[in-house]
């Protein structure tokens, strides 16, 4: 996967009128019946997992394309048609509260497609660790507030999420696809698009932090008075007694030693011990393990025994199709082009109204920047 821009996700406020919503859920019935009909179940998951896709559909449904709300109720919406309809594909979670009940709803998908009860479990350990790995191993500030896993008959699934920014007032959203995916934990993502880059994310999932994941679970197996002796003398470096205030110091070669939480979940620390991880998927598993033990065992690992962790932001938008500004090449306007008639087709293929689609297609058309037409094709 390659960093290749950025897109905006501005917080819109307000919800969508329901003579609007309805005309959505007819259009996406209409694109989804196609899109089945030709490429079959699977490619349903494939086309949700690509960045691009979703976002140009979310578009053809009638958002702008700069809103976060496209994340939201574009789900909402393929939740409702996949729900009605038998596509072979069914949605669990959704935003906030819906997002709890999202195990539950996984049961009832396992028992609707006469899916292992094994497979079931896969399923929710994917749910549990998608959320996981967003809101810890990643470190930009954003809380995951919306989470929906798509489940294909087969037992594939796709996972679309979202994180808010209370900050910057801004959303990001991470998808992920089941096939051929090797870990949770190192690059895992099929795309992650956000407003802005940010500086100092500590990312966990990165290749460069192969050797720090190691160190950390290293870490979490020793005894939890050595690793508390270890992070005192990084929290309170000049200081002898516990009651005494410690002094001011600087680690130049360490900028990042700034972040060092001050606080961290020791007793998930002592479960973590007592489980005796074998890898740093087993790590982030343990109930307790959040952001600040995360980033604090990261610090001791990069401080105390040089394993550096990734602190690049790894905001990536469609990878597939190259970057505006030329990295890592420039935009692939023919394979983008092939993305966007593609929907031009199902839109034209779908059973809807024709001055619908004659919207539709304007606003799929309108998708398309202008600005890359300095690229040769």
């Amino acid at each position: 996967m390659y960093r290749t821009g950025a897109l905006d996700l501005i917080l819109h406020g307000g919800s969508v009128p329901r003579w609007l919503y309805d005309r959505m859920v007819k259009l996406a019935k209409g694109i989804f019946t196609v899109i089945v009909d030709e490429f079959g179940v699977e490619e349903v998951l494939n086309r949700i997992s690509d960045p691009l896709f979703f976002q140009a559909l979310s578009n053809v449904l009638g958002f702008d394309w700069d809103s976060s709300g496209s994340t939201t109720v574009t789900c909402s919406v393929l939740k409702e048609v996949f729900g009605k309809e038998d596509f072979g594909v069914k949605i669990a979670g959704g935003k906030g509260e819906k997002s709890r009940k999202t195990l539950d709803e996984l049961e009832a998908i396992g028992e609707e497609f006469n899916i292992s009860t094994r497979k079931i479990e896969e399923l929710k350990y994917a749910s549990r660790m998608t959320a996981k790995v967003d809101n810890t191993a990643i470190q930009a500030g954003y809380q995951i507030y919306h989470h929906t896993i798509f489940v294909s008959e087969n037992g594939g699934w796709a996972v679309v999420q979202q994180g808010l920014n209370l900050e910057s007032k801004t959303a990001r959203r991470y998808h992920w696809l089941s096939k051929n995916l090797k870990s949770f934990v190192e690059t895992p993502h099929t795309g992650i698009i956000g407003e802005r880059f940010h500086e100092n994310v500590l990312d966990m999932t990165s290749k460069k932090s192969e050797e720090c994941r190691k160190v950390c679970v290293d870490l979490v197996n020793e005894p939890k008075e050595k690793l508390q002796r270890q992070y005192l003398v990084l929290v309170k470096p000049n200081q002898t007694l516990l009651t005494e205030q410690p002094k001011k110091i600087g680690f130049a070669n360490y900028p990042h030693y700034k972040l060092l939480p001050e606080k961290v979940n020791w007793k998930a620390l002592y479960e973590a011990y007592e489980v005796k991880p074998k890898n740093f998927e087993e790590v982030l598993a343990v109930k307790g393990i959040g952001p600040a033990t995360v980033k604090g065992l990261a610090l001791v690992a990069e401080i105390v025994y040089g394993a550096k962790p990734s602190w690049e932001d790894p905001l990536k938008f469609s990878f597939a199709f190259g970057g505006k500004d030329g990295i890592p090449y420039p935009v692939r306007r023919r394979v983008m082009d092939k993305a966007i008639k593609f929907l031009e087709d199902a839109v034209e293929a779908a059973e809807v109204g024709n001055r619908e689609k004659l919207e539709a297609l304007k606003r799929l058309k309108s998708f398309a920047p202008k600005t890359l037409t300095a690229y040769k094709t």
